[in-house]
């Protein structure tokens, strides 16, 4: 039988899976099939998207048809690859894009009838769909950690022994074990009304990180090196308009109120809707699009009729942008955009309280964090060295 190699590497920056083997039409078939396949000419091999799902979208896709021999790079993070991932991203404080099918079905009978009422629950109560995906594949993680065990057979020691044999020695976020820790507490007090007692359970510090802002040249840099209309847009609104790249993808044509030069943004996070001001440049960026593009119903659609545009896509259309304009600048993110948006504001005396509103942030407590990377604060200051 054929076989393939499959290895995890870095590809121009980019986290990717390359599958390595000798020219055949058939498996190339099955290769362009996968989500982000790419030849690379130089090279010469197959590489996709690293995503939580690969492997098994990967066995999936050549069962039948070849043998695939996983390098050691695949092997030894496969078991977390396929649990998670993170992605720092509006929404929840630090998005994390899981797939829990593979998993669901791992767990029993029992477990599995467990997560989907718990995701029943969720989507009843009206949760956003990245937190059902979420907090359903952050629950699933626990109960394929604790199996054989089932669900009401946990104590809290075993979420504490989640964090200390699995969270921890994985180098998982602050923020990823404060949604497990959530996830699970929400669970057990819908599906199991409390049979875990959470309150023992510490979590951990919070961390006080300062958002990583670009400069408005930089801005513009990122800007100007996309050619492509529709991807420049996008990432126009993320800056100009200071929108979470979910908001920008649930967009509609008739969200745009021309007579009064309003963007009105619904049921973001939290479920509120906001207005944002658009600029005469900005409107008439969107005017060209439309005319250009002639948008149905979002305004940035996907390749399927009536889809909205893929998240991932957008982030990467934000990475390759920054790359190519050749930005020395680490963990910057398409979400940088949006703190850049909020810092310059503050920069050119834009009171704290109207940021707050436009970036539809629900504390000041969130805002006021951006009054500590403004250039004009800082460089007000007189260092006592300068006296000496």
């Amino acid at each position: 039988m054929k076989t393939i190699n499959v290895e995890r590497l870095v590809h121009h920056g980019m986290d990717r899976i390359a599958l390595r083997f000798r020219y055949d039409s058939e498996l190339i078939g099955i290769v362009r099939t996968l989500p982000g396949a790419r030849w690379s000419s130089q090279m010469r091999y197959w590489h996709i998207d690293d995503r939580p799902d690969a492997f098994e979208s990967i066995k999936q896709a050549f069962l039948g048809k070849a043998v695939l021999e996983f390098e050691k790079s695949c092997q030894a993070n496969r078991a977390v690859t396929e649990r998670v991932t993170a992605d720092k991203e509006a929404g929840l404080d630090e998005k994390v894009k899981l797939s829990a099918g593979g998993l669901v079905s791992e767990l029993s009978e029992k477990g599995r009838a467990d997560i989907e009422k718990y995701r029943k629950w969720m989507e009843s109560n009206r949760y956003p769909e990245s937190t059902v995906k979420t907090y359903s594949a952050m629950v699933a993680t626990f109960l394929k950690f604790v199996s054989p065990k089932e669900a009401e057979e946990c104590t809290s020691g075993d979420l504490v022994r989640i964090v200390d044999e699995y969270i921890l020695p994985n180098g998982l976020s602050r923020s990823y074990q404060n949604q497990m820790i959530s996830a699970v507490k929400k669970f057990y007090g819908r599906v199991y009304k409390s049979v875990i007692d959470i309150g023992e359970i510490s979590r951990p510090r919070p961390e006080h990180k300062l958002p990583n802002v670009l400069s408005k040249a930089e801005v513009k840099r990122i800007l100007d090196s996309v050619a492509n209309e529709k991807h420049r847009v996008m990432l126009s609104m993320v800056y100009g308009c200071g929108l979470r790249r979910s908001e920008v993808l649930e967009l509609l044509p008739s969200d745009i109120d021309h007579d009064r030069k309003l963007l009105q943004i619904r049921q973001a996070k939290g479920f509120k809707d906001r207005l944002v001001p658009l600029s005469d440049k900005m409107i008439h960026m969107l005017d060209q699009y439309i005319l250009h593009y002639k948008p149905e119903k979002y305004l940035f659609g996907g390749q399927v009729k009536g889809s909205r545009y893929s998240p991932s896509s957008l982030e990467k259309i934000f990475r390759t942008a920054f790359l190519k304009a050749g930005i020395n600048k680490k963990d910057i993110t398409l979400h940088g955009l949006r703190h850049s948006y909020a810092t310059h504001l503050l920069e050119a005396g834009t009171d704290l309280r109207y940021i707050q509103v436009l970036l539809g942030h629900k504390s000041s407590r969130t805002t006021e964090i951006y009054t500590h990377v403004t250039v004009h604060s800082i460089e007000k200051i007189r260092s006592p060295f300068d006296d000496l």
